[in-house]
């Protein structure tokens, strides 16, 4: 039971969906007992109502299970939480009345419709503990948005949907501790979850369906995004201790997407993203499905990754990456597969399986795995079968080992070139106790140049 003290219809709001509610409804917060209730209904704003969490102690918004909707008719959030902690996550950083007073702030059970341009969902801002959970947000530009500096923040069981801006945008935003769980985020136009600009640590990305989210459904020209897009590159921006796990992560292709893309500078000048793990989850149909650039100190594992308008999986600039048991491959004739590095260094690829099931090879035009300007890259126990042109294409590498795997092209009619190529300048290369199919031109294509050795392999 929810009594007048909460009820947005004691402060005279109507929920009619046509009188205008922000005045009343900011009487509730200014009035009212913290637990900010709608009843069923249709509730109008033309304006945020914005939460002083110091002022207005532990505060909470409830819709009555989805049974109330908010209409945000003007530009900016619905709701916006407005906190002041400037600590981490340790107690002792925690000054004033954060924890008093604005712990916990919580969105939970209510629907958030927009329709201007320029309304938003939710946004939190210097928060401690915020959860917002069991929310519908659609045709808004961006549905959550964190700004400014957030620790410990849940997002979970929530709808995040078709809206043209991001799902959920940590945009610019301090923040540690953020868990976003067990979510439908689909038909967002600027990405699933998009990271721009900020320093984020403590990210776990889990059991979530984040799917088409690009600009197919909105009728727009295309821009460069992902369902899980990440951008480190200007100067402060870091993104480290990631999980992305047990995820459906799909979409349409789209011209610059991704499912998955991390951009750093990758100059020098930072770190660069680090410290990730991707693991057990389904990740297809884009142009390139896991795109890193910059990145350092990754796992990526036990994936199922396919289907692809130029790469599975293209690593550029990238080092100490460590890719497990994945499978990547197409399932469909108009889609692509495979694996290319380029300038990268210390990287192994292990127990992973490689394959193209079409018979005149990649939409890119591309080997199964190409590998251009890099060292120090060991692939062991890998099946990579029916590559076109090629099983393996390194150029201009060094101290690349070739370990215990199969490169073949099991077709009755071969169209493997070969099966693996080594070209351009290199030292060290090495490939050792490996089955070497044959191709058109037989297994091997290696220059003199390219510094190649072989022990014990099959060919």
């Amino acid at each position: 039971m929810h009594g007048d003290m909460s009820n947005v219809l004691g402060f005279g709001a109507k929920g009619d969906g046509a009188v205008d509610d922000t005045n009343a409804i900011r009487h509730a917060v200014e009035a009212g007992d913290g637990m900010l209730h709608f009843p069923p209904g249709r509730y109008l704003v033309t304006e945020p109502i914005e939460i002083d969490l110091e002022s207005s102690g532990p505060c909470a918004i409830d819709g009555s299970g989805g049974t109330a909707l908010v209409i945000m008719a003007g530009p900016g959030p619905a709701f916006r939480l407005v906190g002041t902690h400037g600590g981490t996550g340790n107690p002792s950083s925690i000054k004033g009345n954060v924890m008093a007073d604005q712990r916990m702030p919580t969105v939970a059970d209510i629907v958030i419709e927009g329709e201007h341009p320029m309304a938003d969902g939710i946004e939190l801002v210097k928060t401690m503990q915020a959860v917002v959970k069991g929310v519908l947000v659609r045709r808004c530009r961006h549905g959550i948005r964190l700004v400014a500096r957030n620790r410990n923040v849940l997002v979970s069981h929530s709808h995040i949907y078709f809206n043209t801006g991001a799902g959920i945008f940590l945009d610019h935003v301090n923040l540690h501790q953020i868990n976003i769980a067990s979510s439908h985020i689909s038909y967002n136009r600027l990405g699933g979850i998009r990271l721009v600009g900020s320093a984020v640590f403590n990210l776990q990305i889990t059991g979530n369906d984040i799917e088409y989210n690009n600009h197919a459904q909105h009728k727009t020209e295309p821009e460069p995004t992902a369902e899980i897009y990440v951008d480190c590159s200007q100067p402060g921006a870091v993104v480290n201790e990631i999980t992305i796990a047990s995820n459906t992560i799909q979409a349409t292709p789209s011209s610059a997407g991704a499912n998955i893309r991390i951009i750093d500078a990758a100059d020098g000048r930072q770190l660069g993203p680090h410290l990730w793990a991707i693991s057990g989850n389904i990740i297809g149909n884009q142009e390139n499905n896991v795109h890193l650039t910059g990145c350092r100190g990754m796992t990526i594992s036990g994936n199922c990754i396919y289907s692809c308008s130029n790469r599975n999986l293209l690593l550029e600039d990238s080092r100490h990456i460590a890719m497990n048991g994945n499978i990547f491959r197409r399932h469909a004739p108009m889609y692509g597969t495979g694996v290319r590095m380029v300038r990268c260094h210390d990287i192994m690829l292990a127990g992973c399986s490689i394959h193209d099931e079409h018979p005149e090879g990649q939409p890119s035009g591309g080997s199964l795995l190409e590998l251009v300007d890099c060292r120090r890259i060991n692939v062991s126990g890998c099946q990579l079968t029916d590559g076109v042109p090629y099983g393996v294409d390194a150029v201009d590498c060094s101290d690349v080992i070739l370990t215990g795997c199969t490169v073949q092209d099991t077709r009755v009619e071969r169209k493997s070139r070969h099966g693996a190529r080594f070209a351009g300048s290199g030292r060290g290369n090495l490939i050792a106790a490996s089955s070497i199919g044959a191709g058109v031109k037989g297994q091997l294509s290696i220059e003199d140049t390219a510094g190649v050795h072989f022990e014990g392999n099959s060919l």
